[in-house]
């Protein structure tokens, strides 16, 4: 046993039962269109492969569909409400309470901490330093490219430079003659070498940042995906029982050159058919592209010895809708804005049914998947499902009020889900996300209200058979709900509507005995 100098506090690290190190890798607007799970049209051979040797939630669902508040969240494994922040203008430290991180946790176990890319979002919302010193060994690394992600790098038409929506480039004419996640990619490489004979175990987080917009993306990877092979979402029109404070207007995307050239009506638009399949081949791109960065990573793992001695985790802060609904971008409480992938690569548990020197090994038919649940989840369960498969004491349960509590989890570990053999359905979880909105119809500021002009809060109660969204009145200079003041509901079947295009709260209503 020996001692390690960490911060202002020390740590003691038993090097006769080394833990295993932690690669967490998150993926910025990744709806669940992979291979791994049932999507047919996306090529994501990496992400998929990592999947076979992987423990897979098929049902995770994020608690806000935004950036800031997601990612403070899952990190915290604290719901909006403790966190206190919907919108990106607030640290939780300094607003709601003095919250310990997953990073954080397992630097005061005694690992070596390293942010790359966008894991906390970047700004006010983790104190202009993403963290630090609380989260991490040294400070986060950004890529340099990312300055000119909201530039005019993005070749037209017409020969000339705009601020695209749909921006596949070529390399080397771009700014630096790289893209961000491509920097980020290589230094977690070096990051990974310079740890191949170190005792201290790491927590390396990397952040990408696509399929996010603009999809300033390598061109090629638009071949993989032929217009003329391009379908429109399955329900692109906004559905009629819609309440209008559940939409969102996707005001992001219509800041762009070539969207704002479209001159659409606000809030409901609807986008061109054609130029909707452009939006979805370039999505469809920039998630192959982000499959690469995860293929290059994964495989320098492995050459370095590295992969039978590091946990991996991949998800995403939430999703995206392209066309469902009517609607673009994340910002709802529609299953394709809130469900994300989530995989555990766990060395000598998830991938003992898949040994190397077998290349055709026997598959019963009969038996169960072995490392898939179907049972909900949330994102606020990474924190302790981690720290379990980690070999650390999983944090205790938060007390009801907890602003005052350091370390405790709003999550619950999920290891059960997957190590036990019957797996069975749970019928009983549930997965809950909100959205804040300023009024009861959409507004400019719909997609992303300031705090002080949140009216409305829209709670979502995701079940196996229903989902089930109630928008309650909101009072921002309390942080109170009135629970009484019901601007709206919605009522998804799942057996019968599960693209939730039929909205049956009325209806139920009104077929309610005494």
């Amino acid at each position: 046993t020996f001692v390690i100098r960490s911060g202002r506090s020390s740590v003691f690290v038993n090097k006769a039962n080394p833990r295993r190190n932690v690669l967490f890798i998150i993926a910025d607007d990744l709806r669940t269109s992979l291979g791994c799970y049932g999507d047919v049209v996306v090529k994501s051979p990496n992400i998929d492969q990592l999947a076979s040797h992987s423990y897979v939630f098929l049902n995770a669902y994020a608690q806000q569909a935004v950036c800031a508040p997601s990612r403070t969240s899952l990190l915290t494994s604290r719901r909006p409400d403790t966190t206190r922040l919907y919108d990106f203008k607030s640290y939780w430290r300094h607003h709601a309470g003095n919250y310990s991180t997953l990073p954080q946790y397992f630097k005061s176990h005694g690992y070596y901490t390293r942010s790359i890319g966008k894991v906390f979002h970047p700004g006010i919302a983790s104190n202009h330093s993403d963290d630090y010193p609380y989260s991490w060994s040294v400070p986060a690394y950004h890529p340099a490219s990312f300055a000119f992600e909201k530039k005019k790098v993005c070749r037209g038409a017409d020969g000339q430079l705009h601020t695209n929506l749909l921006c596949a480039v070529e390399v080397c004419e771009q700014p630096m003659k790289t893209l961000p996640d491509i920097e980020s990619t290589n230094e977690a490489l070096s990051f990974l070498k310079s740890r191949i004979n170190q005792d201290q175990p790491f927590f390396l987080a990397i952040g990408f940042h696509k399929p996010h917009i603009p999809f300033r993306i390598p061109k090629e990877f638009l071949s993989l995906y032929p217009l003329e092979h391009m379908s429109l979402a399955p329900d692109p029109d906004v559905p009629k029982q819609l309440p209008l404070v559940a939409y969102n207007p996707w005001t992001d995307i219509r800041l762009r050159e070539d969207i704002q050239r479209l001159n659409l009506s606000f809030p409901f638009g609807p986008i061109p058919k054609d130029f909707q399949l452009k939006i979805r081949q370039h999505y469809f791109a920039a998630v192959s592209f982000l499959d690469a960065q995860v293929g290059r990573l994964l495989s320098a793992l492995e050459l370095m010895g590295l992969d039978q001695n590091t946990t991996v985790v991949f998800t995403s802060d939430h999703g995206w809708s392209l066309g469902e609904h009517g609607e673009w971008a994340k910002y709802s409480n529609f299953d394709i804005a809130t469900r994300v992938p989530l995989l555990f690569y766990v060395p000598g548990l998830s991938d003992k049914n898949s040994k190397n020197d077998k290349k055709f090994q026997f598959i019963d038919v009969f038996g169960p998947a072995k490392t898939f649940t179907e049972n909900m989840v949330e994102l606020v369960d990474v924190f302790p499902t981690l720290a379990h498969f980690s070999g650390l004491n999983v944090p205790k349960p938060c007390p009801e009020v907890s602003f005052q509590v350091e370390l405790c989890r709003e999550g619950q570990n999920r290891a059960n889900d997957l190590t036990h053999q019957e797996k069975k359905k749970n019928m009983e979880r549930i997965a809950v996300s909100q959205y804040p909105r300023p009024s009861d119809s959409p507004q400019e500021n719909s997609d992303l209200p300031d705090l002080r002009d949140i009216r409305v809060m829209g709670y979502s109660l995701r079940l196996w058979d229903y989902r089930y969204t109630l928008w309650l009145g909101f009072d921002p200079s309390t942080f109170q709900v009135n629970l009484s003041d019901i601007h709206a509901g919605e009522l998804y079947l799942m057996d019968s509507d599960p693209g939730q295009d039929h909205n049956v709260y009325e209806q139920n209503l009104h077929t309610q005995g005494c």
